[in-house]
Protein backbone atom coordinates (compact mmCIF):
# COMPACT_ATOMS: atom_id res chain seq x y z
CA UNK A 1 0.00 0.00 0.00
CA UNK A 2 1.63 3.19 -0.77
CA UNK A 3 0.38 6.75 0.91
CA UNK A 4 -0.41 9.64 -1.28
CA UNK A 5 0.78 12.78 0.33
CA UNK A 6 -0.57 16.11 -2.27
CA UNK A 7 1.48 19.07 -2.32
CA UNK A 8 -1.26 22.08 -2.50
CA UNK A 9 -1.24 24.48 -5.52
CA UNK A 10 0.46 27.16 -4.02
CA UNK A 11 3.18 26.09 -1.61
CA UNK A 12 4.95 28.62 1.12
CA UNK A 13 5.23 28.27 4.73
CA UNK A 14 2.02 28.31 6.04
CA UNK A 15 0.58 25.47 3.46
CA UNK A 16 3.85 23.23 3.91
CA UNK A 17 1.13 22.60 6.95
CA UNK A 18 -0.77 20.62 5.00
CA UNK A 19 1.28 18.32 3.67
CA UNK A 20 3.26 17.35 7.39
CA UNK A 21 -0.61 16.84 8.62
CA UNK A 22 -0.83 14.23 5.92
CA UNK A 23 2.74 13.23 6.55
CA UNK A 24 2.39 12.85 10.50
CA UNK A 25 0.34 9.42 10.89
CA UNK A 26 2.13 7.39 8.10
CA UNK A 27 4.00 5.03 9.89
CA UNK A 28 7.32 4.87 9.63
CA UNK A 29 8.11 2.13 6.41
CA UNK A 30 5.23 3.13 4.51
CA UNK A 31 5.43 3.64 1.04
CA UNK A 32 4.73 7.35 0.34
CA UNK A 33 4.07 8.92 -2.85
CA UNK A 34 4.53 12.93 -2.70
CA UNK A 35 1.85 14.02 -5.71
CA UNK A 36 3.38 17.46 -6.50
CA UNK A 37 1.16 17.27 -9.93
CA UNK A 38 -1.14 19.74 -9.42
CA UNK A 39 1.33 22.27 -7.76
CA UNK A 40 1.49 25.84 -9.72
CA UNK A 41 4.18 27.87 -7.57
CA UNK A 42 6.60 27.43 -4.48
CA UNK A 43 7.95 29.70 -2.79
CA UNK A 44 11.65 29.39 -1.41
CA UNK A 45 10.70 27.82 1.79
CA UNK A 46 8.16 25.16 -0.21
CA UNK A 47 11.48 23.92 -2.34
CA UNK A 48 13.81 23.97 0.16
CA UNK A 49 10.95 22.42 3.17
CA UNK A 50 10.58 19.26 0.07
CA UNK A 51 13.79 18.53 0.12
CA UNK A 52 13.88 18.28 4.33
CA UNK A 53 10.41 15.42 3.72
CA UNK A 54 12.85 13.70 2.00
CA UNK A 55 15.34 13.87 4.92
CA UNK A 56 12.23 13.07 7.55
CA UNK A 57 12.17 9.40 7.00
CA UNK A 58 14.25 6.32 5.93
CA UNK A 59 12.25 5.01 3.75
CA UNK A 60 13.10 6.62 -0.09
CA UNK A 61 9.92 8.24 -1.34
CA UNK A 62 8.51 8.54 -4.73
CA UNK A 63 8.13 11.88 -6.17
CA UNK A 64 5.15 12.88 -9.25
CA UNK A 65 6.75 16.54 -10.83
CA UNK A 66 4.53 19.11 -11.64
CA UNK A 67 2.44 18.68 -14.35
CA UNK A 68 2.13 22.68 -15.18
CA UNK A 69 5.26 23.55 -18.08
CA UNK A 70 6.17 27.19 -16.51
CA UNK A 71 5.69 24.97 -12.67
CA UNK A 72 8.18 22.37 -14.12
CA UNK A 73 10.41 25.18 -15.83
CA UNK A 74 10.77 27.42 -12.37
CA UNK A 75 11.59 24.34 -10.29
CA UNK A 76 14.14 23.48 -12.82
CA UNK A 77 16.42 27.18 -12.84
CA UNK A 78 15.33 26.73 -9.14
CA UNK A 79 17.96 23.77 -9.01
CA UNK A 80 15.19 21.56 -7.10
CA UNK A 81 15.13 18.66 -9.42
CA UNK A 82 18.87 18.80 -9.29
CA UNK A 83 18.86 17.52 -5.52
CA UNK A 84 15.56 16.05 -5.52
CA UNK A 85 16.76 13.40 -8.16
CA UNK A 86 19.10 12.10 -5.31
CA UNK A 87 16.54 12.08 -2.03
CA UNK A 88 13.58 10.90 -4.31
CA UNK A 89 12.85 8.39 -7.10
CA UNK A 90 11.57 10.79 -9.15
CA UNK A 91 8.19 10.16 -11.99
CA UNK A 92 7.12 11.99 -14.39
CA UNK A 93 8.72 14.14 -17.59
CA UNK A 94 11.76 16.85 -16.46
CA UNK A 95 12.95 19.27 -18.60
CA UNK A 96 16.51 19.24 -19.77
CA UNK A 97 18.71 20.33 -16.96
CA UNK A 98 19.91 24.32 -16.94
CA UNK A 99 22.03 26.55 -14.77
CA UNK A 100 19.92 28.98 -13.25
CA UNK A 101 20.22 32.65 -14.71
CA UNK A 102 16.61 34.37 -14.48
CA UNK A 103 17.11 37.06 -12.15
CA UNK A 104 13.96 35.80 -10.08
CA UNK A 105 16.97 33.33 -8.67
CA UNK A 106 19.08 35.28 -6.38
CA UNK A 107 20.01 31.84 -5.47
CA UNK A 108 19.06 28.28 -6.53
CA UNK A 109 18.97 25.89 -3.91
CA UNK A 110 22.45 25.42 -2.21
CA UNK A 111 23.34 22.43 -0.08
CA UNK A 112 24.90 23.56 3.41
CA UNK A 113 26.67 21.26 5.07
CA UNK A 114 29.63 22.42 6.59
CA UNK A 115 31.38 26.15 7.35
CA UNK A 116 32.90 26.31 4.05
CA UNK A 117 29.61 26.26 2.08
CA UNK A 118 28.05 29.06 3.91
CA UNK A 119 31.07 31.50 3.05
CA UNK A 120 30.66 29.60 -0.51
CA UNK A 121 27.33 30.97 -0.85
CA UNK A 122 27.37 34.53 1.27
CA UNK A 123 30.41 35.44 -1.45
CA UNK A 124 28.33 33.82 -4.78
CA UNK A 125 25.22 36.03 -4.11
CA UNK A 126 27.16 39.33 -2.18
CA UNK A 127 27.29 41.45 -5.54
CA UNK A 128 23.96 40.21 -7.04
CA UNK A 129 21.86 40.34 -3.89
CA UNK A 130 23.57 44.64 -3.80
CA UNK A 131 22.23 45.13 -7.13
CA UNK A 132 19.16 43.51 -6.43
CA UNK A 133 18.48 44.96 -2.54
CA UNK A 134 19.58 48.92 -4.15
CA UNK A 135 18.68 48.89 -7.66
CA UNK A 136 15.07 46.67 -7.46
CA UNK A 137 13.89 47.14 -3.99
CA UNK A 138 14.87 50.70 -3.31
CA UNK A 139 17.01 49.36 -0.18
CA UNK A 140 19.82 51.92 1.19
CA UNK A 141 23.08 50.27 0.38
CA UNK A 142 23.73 49.93 4.11
CA UNK A 143 21.03 46.86 3.65
CA UNK A 144 23.98 44.78 1.50
CA UNK A 145 26.15 44.32 4.95
CA UNK A 146 22.96 42.85 6.85
CA UNK A 147 21.29 40.87 4.37
CA UNK A 148 25.18 39.07 3.81
CA UNK A 149 24.95 38.68 8.11
CA UNK A 150 21.51 37.42 7.75
CA UNK A 151 22.15 35.00 4.96
CA UNK A 152 25.28 33.83 6.89
CA UNK A 153 23.88 33.25 10.14
CA UNK A 154 21.01 31.42 9.07
CA UNK A 155 23.14 28.80 6.74
CA UNK A 156 25.37 28.77 10.29
CA UNK A 157 22.72 27.91 12.36
CA UNK A 158 22.47 24.70 9.91
CA UNK A 159 26.00 23.11 10.70
CA UNK A 160 25.94 23.97 14.25
CA UNK A 161 22.83 22.87 15.12
CA UNK A 162 21.12 21.06 12.46
CA UNK A 163 23.03 17.57 12.82
CA UNK A 164 23.17 16.75 9.31
CA UNK A 165 22.97 19.21 6.08
CA UNK A 166 20.02 21.63 4.93
CA UNK A 167 19.42 24.15 2.10
CA UNK A 168 19.32 27.39 1.64
CA UNK A 169 17.45 29.86 -1.22
CA UNK A 170 16.55 32.98 -2.07
CA UNK A 171 14.37 34.76 -4.14
CA UNK A 172 12.98 37.67 -5.30
CA UNK A 173 9.11 38.57 -6.52
CA UNK A 174 6.43 40.15 -6.67
CA UNK A 175 4.55 39.93 -3.06
CA UNK A 176 0.77 40.32 -4.44
CA UNK A 177 -1.08 38.76 -2.12
CA UNK A 178 -0.35 41.48 1.05
CA UNK A 179 1.87 44.08 0.12
CA UNK A 180 1.69 44.47 -3.66
CA UNK A 181 4.98 45.04 -3.80
CA UNK A 182 8.82 42.78 -4.79
CA UNK A 183 10.32 41.20 -1.83
CA UNK A 184 13.77 39.09 -1.40
CA UNK A 185 12.93 35.74 0.47
CA UNK A 186 15.56 33.82 2.43
CA UNK A 187 14.74 29.96 2.89
CA UNK A 188 16.73 28.13 4.84
CA UNK A 189 15.62 24.21 6.38
CA UNK A 190 16.87 20.98 7.82
CA UNK A 191 15.36 18.33 8.78
CA UNK A 192 18.01 17.83 11.68
CA UNK A 193 17.33 17.74 15.71
CA UNK A 194 15.82 21.21 15.97
CA UNK A 195 16.06 23.89 18.15
CA UNK A 196 14.76 21.86 21.53
CA UNK A 197 16.94 19.03 21.38
CA UNK A 198 19.91 21.69 20.20
CA UNK A 199 19.27 23.77 23.39
CA UNK A 200 18.86 20.64 25.34
CA UNK A 201 22.29 19.60 24.45
CA UNK A 202 23.99 22.30 26.36
CA UNK A 203 26.45 21.90 29.34
CA UNK A 204 24.19 22.61 32.74
CA UNK A 205 20.51 22.19 30.86
CA UNK A 206 18.12 21.22 33.42
CA UNK A 207 14.54 20.00 32.44
CA UNK A 208 12.01 21.84 32.68
CA UNK A 209 8.07 20.88 33.09
CA UNK A 210 7.02 23.67 30.92
CA UNK A 211 9.75 22.63 28.28
CA UNK A 212 8.06 22.20 24.86
CA UNK A 213 9.00 23.38 21.46
CA UNK A 214 7.32 26.60 21.05
CA UNK A 215 9.65 27.62 24.37
CA UNK A 216 12.75 26.73 22.50
CA UNK A 217 11.78 28.46 20.01
CA UNK A 218 11.15 31.47 22.11
CA UNK A 219 14.23 31.02 24.09
CA UNK A 220 16.63 30.60 20.57
CA UNK A 221 15.21 33.20 18.45
CA UNK A 222 13.72 36.09 21.31
CA UNK A 223 16.65 35.29 23.55
CA UNK A 224 19.30 34.43 21.90
CA UNK A 225 19.77 31.52 24.13
CA UNK A 226 22.14 29.13 22.26
CA UNK A 227 23.53 25.52 23.22
CA UNK A 228 26.97 27.11 23.62
CA UNK A 229 28.76 28.29 27.10
CA UNK A 230 28.19 32.35 27.60
CA UNK A 231 31.98 32.30 27.03
CA UNK A 232 32.10 31.03 23.23
CA UNK A 233 31.57 35.08 21.94
CA UNK A 234 29.33 35.68 19.72
CA UNK A 235 27.63 31.92 19.22
CA UNK A 236 23.92 31.15 19.34
CA UNK A 237 23.96 35.64 18.59
CA UNK A 238 22.59 35.18 14.82
CA UNK A 239 19.11 34.80 15.58
CA UNK A 240 19.36 38.05 17.21
CA UNK A 241 21.20 39.86 14.62
CA UNK A 242 18.74 38.39 12.25
CA UNK A 243 15.56 39.72 13.66
CA UNK A 244 17.34 42.72 14.06
CA UNK A 245 17.99 43.34 10.79
CA UNK A 246 14.09 42.13 9.38
CA UNK A 247 12.75 44.52 12.16
CA UNK A 248 14.81 47.46 11.11
CA UNK A 249 13.38 46.71 7.31
CA UNK A 250 10.14 45.87 8.76
CA UNK A 251 10.29 42.31 7.28
CA UNK A 252 9.14 38.84 8.42
CA UNK A 253 10.83 35.93 10.15
CA UNK A 254 9.27 32.94 10.55
CA UNK A 255 10.62 29.79 12.28
CA UNK A 256 9.33 26.53 12.73
CA UNK A 257 11.00 23.68 14.79
CA UNK A 258 9.32 20.30 15.92
CA UNK A 259 5.65 20.99 16.93
CA UNK A 260 5.75 25.08 16.84
CA UNK A 261 6.04 27.91 14.58
CA UNK A 262 7.10 31.63 15.76
CA UNK A 263 6.90 34.49 13.69
CA UNK A 264 7.39 38.46 13.90
CA UNK A 265 5.63 39.85 11.91
CA UNK A 266 5.29 43.78 10.39
CA UNK A 267 2.08 45.96 10.23
CA UNK A 268 1.26 44.57 6.75
CA UNK A 269 1.35 40.98 8.09
CA UNK A 270 -1.21 39.06 10.33
CA UNK A 271 0.66 35.86 10.81
CA UNK A 272 0.24 34.04 14.47
CA UNK A 273 3.19 35.01 16.60
CA UNK A 274 3.14 31.50 17.57
CA UNK A 275 1.59 28.18 16.66
CA UNK A 276 1.60 25.11 18.75
CA UNK A 277 0.63 22.12 18.73
CA UNK A 278 1.28 21.57 15.21
CA UNK A 279 2.37 17.83 13.62
CA UNK A 280 6.02 16.88 14.37
CA UNK A 281 8.23 17.63 11.52
CA UNK A 282 12.33 17.35 12.23
CA UNK A 283 14.48 19.97 12.34
CA UNK A 284 14.17 23.79 12.11
CA UNK A 285 12.52 25.72 9.07
CA UNK A 286 13.35 29.70 8.43
CA UNK A 287 12.26 32.21 5.78
CA UNK A 288 12.96 35.72 6.02
CA UNK A 289 11.27 38.66 3.98
CA UNK A 290 12.18 41.93 3.63
CA UNK A 291 10.20 44.11 1.63
CA UNK A 292 10.60 46.80 -1.08
CA UNK A 293 10.87 50.16 0.18
CA UNK A 294 8.01 52.53 -0.16
CA UNK A 295 9.03 55.70 -1.99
Amino acid sequence: MTTVINVPPSLDEQTFEHVVEQLAPVPEGEKILIDARHARWASPFGLTALLCVAQSRSERMTFAVPEHADTLSYWSRAGFFRHASELFELKGALPRAREAHESDVLLEITPIVQTDDVHGVVGRIQQKAADILHGQLGLDTSVTGGFGMSLSESCQNIVEHAGQGGWVAVQTYKYARRLGRRVVVIAVCDAGIGFRASLESAPGYRRNDRWDDAMALEDAVLRAMSRFRHGDKGRGQGLAGIRRFVGRWHGKLSVRSGTARLAITPEWDEDAPMTESLPFFPGTQMQITIPERVK
